[in-house]
Parts: structure tokens; sequence; C-alpha cells
């Protein structure tokens, strides 16, 4: 198999950036008259190097670091229950605050490793074949269109399956769209920097797959 300088730093990046927005999603922050999560301004970043990782290694590669990404999910969090119901020692007077950021029920858990999954393999997916399908042209449509599909997924995936029941309709409708528009125009603004990125990784790794032979099956995991 061919071996690539940049691959494993930018996969460890997008599984540090996952892991970090798991953590700091809690934290909610005003925007002008939006109420989100602290994670909105980088959590964007992960579809960026999805992007990146599809463009230039391939569908494969990318829906790999989608998988790895996905566990590394599930262990942290399993990892931040199990800390949060040790019993704290006698004198540790911050296991409220460690309960309060880390804790979380099994339901929100859940839509958040199903929303990564889903629309990490979204975003690669669409990606991919607007690649094969504008013969490599207009990167700027191929980012913004994935992640406009990614990103919906992602969105709508976690309010549906945390939240729902939970918000008012009306305010859960509000936060699915506020959300999915802020990461949109996060993406957006930050194509000029995808460029950038993309074309120097195909000049150094000599590589710019197109996936007319793969193998689509998101339940793949190995590359």
């Amino acid at each position: 198999m061919k071996s690539y300088k940049y691959l494993g730093l930018i996969t460890t990046l997008y599984i540090a950036f996952q892991l970090i927005s798991d953590v700091t999603a809690g934290k909610i922050v005003q925007f002008g008259s939006f109420t989100l999560p602290a994670s909105i301004l980088y959590f964007p970043i992960t579809y960026i190097f999805a992007d990146v990782l599809t463009e230039v290694y391939g569908y494969s590669k990318a829906r790999n670091v989608v998988w790895q990404a996905f566990l590394a999910s599930i262990v942290a969090g399993l990892v931040y229950q199990l800390a949060v119901w040790l019993p704290p020692a006698v004198g540790f007077d911050a296991n409220d605050a460690y309960i309060r950021v880390l804790g979380s029920v099994p339901r929100i858990l859940l839509g958040g490793w199903i929303a990564v999954w889903a629309g990490g393999i979204a975003n690669d997916y669409i990606l991919a074949k607007m690649k094969i399908w504008t013969k490599g042209k207009y990167l700027w449509m191929r980012t913004i269109g994935s992640t406009i599909v990614g990103e919906g997924v992602n969105t709508f995936l976690f309010f549906a399956i945390a939240l729902s029941g939970i918000l008012p309709n009306s305010l859960l409708v509000s936060s699915i769209l506020s959300g999915w528009l802020f990461k949109v125009v996060i993406e957006t603004v930050l194509t000029p920097l995808t460029y950038l990125v993309v074309a120097k990784l195909k000049k150094v790794e000599n590589e710019d797959y197109y996936d007319t032979n793969t193998n689509f099956n998101p339940l793949i995991i190995k590359s």
C-alpha cells in the first residue's frame, strides 16, 4: 500500500477535534440572538479535515477515519461515565463539576455517536461522488455541497435522538436550523484555506484520488 506523509497527522487532528467537541458542546454561548454550543466554532473543522481526506486520499481512507473517530468517541464517552461514577476521595470538592461537565445521559451519548458516524459518512460519500461527476472541477461546490448534507444529517440526528421530547418542538426545529446554518457558514468562510491545504497535500503526497472503482459500503472499516 502507498505510504503517505500527512495522513496520520490529519487523522489525529480529526479525532482530536471530534473529542474536544464532544466535551465542550455542553458550554452554551450567545451569538446575537442565537444560543448555541461553544463547539459550533470548531466542530465544522472536522468536516474540513473530512473534505481534505476524501479529496486527496479517497473515500475509503476518509471512511476509515470516520470509523476511528466513532470508536474513539465511544471509548471516551464510556470512560467519562466511569470517571463520573467513581466515588470521590475525601476532601475532593470538585466532583460536582466533573459530573456536570462529563456526565451525560445515555440518550445524549447515543445521539452524539450516531450523528458523528452518519454525518461523516454522508459528507465523504457526497464529496467523492461529486468529484467524479464534476471531473475534479469546482472544489468549492464539492466541499460546501458535502457539508450541507453531512452537517445536516449530523445536526438533525443529534437533536432528534438526544433532545426530541425534551425541548419544545419549536425550539428543537430552530436549534437544528440555526446549528446547521452556522456550521455551513463556517465551512464556507474557510473554503480558501481548504483550497490551500488540498493543493499543498496533492503536491506533497503526489495523490489526487478518484473513487471510480470504490466500494462505497459505509460498514466497511478498513481502508
